[in-house]
């Protein structure tokens, strides 16, 4: 299904994309050296709460995944870089973490994920794949406009990436969203352009760059649902959900201004 969302809907999704927005803020400021993942969940859960609003993870259960998702956020560190199934783990100095949260509020769902590292470390390697992602990221939306079409945002996305040095896997990509979290078209993270659906204002696609150092193949945890880099590679992966309006994209789960 492909959802067109009139102007009533849309203000609804600034309000939701504002939300994700603020709460992976929050847990980034909170993720220090010596925090745990289920600590992590657990104030994802009470922020969604606080807000009145719906986790689209904890009941989730699609066929790729084993059984009902069961957690708040994707939590996925160092080799993981997908739907991260937060557990007892404690974080190091240096790790690449990467959150990834989507909730529903008001019948609008929006999506985004960060990655940074943790601590007072930073290696090189590591935040250059963040900020190639980042990059891949902005040049999806700068193409993301009516009457273009998907495929002109993924190969926009696939340019980067690829000029970046990296491999590309199109299994998992980014997706429409609006009434529920994952809807058509499917947006992979590399194309041709002038190919695939047209984009009309009203539509929302949440575009998520993501990568691994080395290779392009994933391995499925034993979890069921955290997905790896297949030689055990560090990863990165970047996500903001847009809505396409008569100007162009709309960014809705930018974090506010820092107040002075």
């Amino acid at each position: 299904m492909i959802e067109i969302l009139n102007p009533a809907l849309l203000a609804r999704a600034e309000d939701t994309g504002a939300l994700v927005a603020d709460i992976l803020q929050t847990l980034k400021g909170r993720s220090a050296v010596g925090t745990n993942l289920l600590d992590i969940d657990r104030w994802t859960k009470t922020m969604i709460a606080e807000a009145g609003a719906q986790s689209c993870y904890v009941d989730y259960a699609p066929s790729f995944g084993r059984g009902p998702f069961g957690h708040y956020i994707c939590t996925a560190v160092n080799d993981a870089v997908l739907h991260g199934r937060p557990h007892d783990y404690t974080l190091a100095d240096g790790d690449l973490l990467t959150l990834d949260l989507a909730v529903s509020m008001r019948g609008v769902a929006a999506d985004a994920a960060i990655s940074f590292v943790v601590g007072s470390a930073q290696p090189r390697e590591s935040v250059a794949m963040i900020r190639a992602t980042e990059r891949a990221l902005a040049a999806g939306i700068d193409a993301a406009r009516p009457g273009a079409r998907i495929g002109d945002i993924s190969h926009a996305i696939g340019t980067v990436l690829g000029q970046a040095g990296y491999k590309i896997n199109t299994e998992f990509g980014g997706h429409g969203i609006g009434s529920t979290m994952h809807q058509d078209p499917h947006v992979p993270n590399t194309g041709r352009p002038g190919r695939g659906y047209t984009l009309r204002p009203g539509l929302l696609l949440a575009l998520e760059p993501w990568v691994m150092a080395d290779t392009a193949q994933l391995v499925t945890d034993a979890d069921g649902w955290t997905l790896r880099s297949a030689t055990g590679c560090r990863t990165a992966h970047t996500e903001h959900t847009i809505a396409i309006t008569e100007d162009g994209a709309r960014i809705l789960t930018l974090p506010k201004p820092a107040q002075p």
